[in-house]
């Protein structure tokens, strides 16, 4: 099973490359670092906890 790497953010539609900083919760829904903060690092989908998302070098 695989990590799926989403590439915008789910609030703002900012796009996010496989390098770029991003957060996930369990569900992986995805966010932009600058939402998962205003959001206080909380999904505003299943309200789990964000966490950074690994990141890709490809």
């Amino acid at each position: 099973m695989t990590l799926e790497m989403r590439d915008r953010c789910e609030r703002c539609a900012a796009r996010l490359g496989h390098t770029d900083a991003a957060c996930i919760c369990s569900y992986e829904c995805t966010f932009c670092l600058v939402c998962a903060e205003d959001m206080k690092f909380v999904c505003a989908n299943c309200e789990g906890e964000l966490v950074s998302r690994p990141r890709r070098s490809i």
